[in-house]
């Protein structure tokens, strides 16, 4: 179970060594040597996860799929809302997200289009529109898988718009009113009246999901430490 732990942690190590150099440089720039200098981990246990620089380019594009989730809402157009307040949120500090876009974008040696978190990301939020009309939050009309490509695509110039004018300091604040220009062609009046989709939407969300990580941390704590109690007890009425 260590081995399998201590392999776990290499294989993370190794990705994000990987996506700051993609980050930086792109892909065909990068090199394994630059991506070794990032990380305290051998050659051998790098090719070991990863055979070419081309896996690791899909690896970091697969990790970053891991991070389009947000915390469960009663309305699921919020939570459309909310996955990209979270990234806008997230991106300026977030070095694997950054390469995975850029790994998409790119159109060097190797196109890594078909893997595109953008897709991905899409997918995602077209099933959540549909399940919003579902709930009547989202206008008759409105075309779930048009809409979700018009969201991604939007948030992507957006990005990119940012980068340019700030290094994407105001990303959360351009995001936040692209939602004000999209949402009233979309949603339902009673919906559109609840749904937040303040700048610091994101933060809020980050701040409120570290404070649940730790206190079930603490939970899981306390009852390893009941049931060592427990069994201690045990051994001594037995003794």
């Amino acid at each position: 179970m260590a081995q399998q732990a201590r392999a776990v942690e290499t294989r993370r190590l190794i990705l994000q060594g990987a996506a700051m150099v993609f980050d930086e440089v792109g892909y065909d720039a990068a090199s394994i040597k630059e991506i070794l200098s990032r990380v305290s981990v051998t050659k051998g246990a790098l090719y070991f996860h990863f055979p070419s620089k081309e896996d690791l380019a899909r690896g970091v594009l697969e990790e970053q799929t891991l991070h389009l989730h947000v915390p469960p809402q009663t309305s699921k157009l919020q939570e459309v809302v909310d996955l990209a307040m979270t990234v806008a949120h997230t991106l300026p500090n977030d070095a694997m997200l950054r390469a995975g876009s850029r790994l998409a974008l790119e159109r060097g040696s190797i196109d890594f289009a078909a893997r595109s978190p953008f897709l991905a990301w899409a997918k995602v939020c077209e099933e959540l529109l549909e399940q919003a009309k579902g709930d009547g939050e989202v206008l008759p009309h409105v075309d779930s898988r048009e809409t979700a490509e018009l969201i991604v695509g939007s948030f992507t110039g957006i990005q990119a718009f940012s980068q340019v004018s700030s290094g994407l300091l105001d990303l959360e604040q351009r995001v936040s009113a692209m939602w004000k220009h999209i949402l009233p062609s979309i949603a339902v009046p009673a919906a559109l009246a609840r749904l937040d989709t303040s700048p610091d939407r994101g933060a809020r969300l980050q701040e409120a999901s570290a404070v649940a990580r730790e206190a079930d941390a603490g939970g899981r704590e306390a009852d390893a430490g009941a049931r060592e109690a427990g069994a201690e007890a045990q051994r001594a009425g037995t003794g």
